[in-house]
């Protein structure tokens, strides 16, 4: 078992020096320009609203570089990330919605825990197993998704091309043991505003 978990652990490794950079994107809406179903506009647009939140964020603490992370889809603002007492959350669920241009705010912000070194390689290897599955299945495009997983739990934000892929994504999510809940966020690419041509 511990050679399978260090396999595993060893794979994550490599696959993150070669997918991280493609997964980002130009403009860091975690979804590849190339494969992105939404018009470029609509990424610049996307992009604006997501350093906008990041600026103001900083302003209201310098800890948040770390601590807090968001990702503007459409319109659509998703907050991960960790900070010290629930009145935070709360500021930070009003500060994204008062960005200019917000459709919505999905805030899955946790209060912050002692720190468990096994928590954390768990959640990593939870992690790196559903990015291999999905880099593997060829009926999902893996660069259209961003996968942060806490304490178990699975939180999935993307694009999907279609209702078969969102579905097919989640399934490979299930598959995935020791996994607790799953938290999708999977946009269709059919739903977006403004699509490409």
């Amino acid at each position: 078992m511990k050679i399978k978990i260090f396999i595993s652990l060893a794979f994550f490794i490599l696959l993150s020096g070669c997918v991280g950079t493609s997964s980002s994107g130009v403009f860091g809406t975690g979804v590849s320009i190339a494969m992105d179903p939404r018009t470029l506009g609509t990424q610049i647009d996307d992009s604006i609203m997501d350093k906008s939140l990041e600026t103001r964020l900083l302003a209201m603490n310098k800890n948040y570089f770390l601590s807090v992370k968001s990702k503007v889809l459409d319109g659509r603002i998703f907050i991960t990330g960790k900070v010290d007492a629930p009145e935070e959350k709360l500021k930070i669920t009003k500060l994204a919605w008062e960005t200019k241009g917000a459709r919505s705010v999905k805030n899955d912000l946790k209060i912050k825990e002692k720190f468990s070194f096994k928590q954390s390689a768990k959640d990593l290897l939870i992690t790196s197993q559903l990015r291999s599955a999905l880099i593997f299945n060829k009926k999902i495009k893996a660069v259209n998704y961003n996968i942060d997983t806490y304490k178990k739990n699975i939180y999935i934000y993307g694009i999907a091309q279609n209702k078969d892929e969102r579905k097919e994504v989640i399934g490979e999510a299930k598959q995935i043991l020791d996994v607790k809940d799953i938290i999708s966020s999977i946009l269709i690419a059919e739903d977006l505003r403004v699509q490409k041509d």
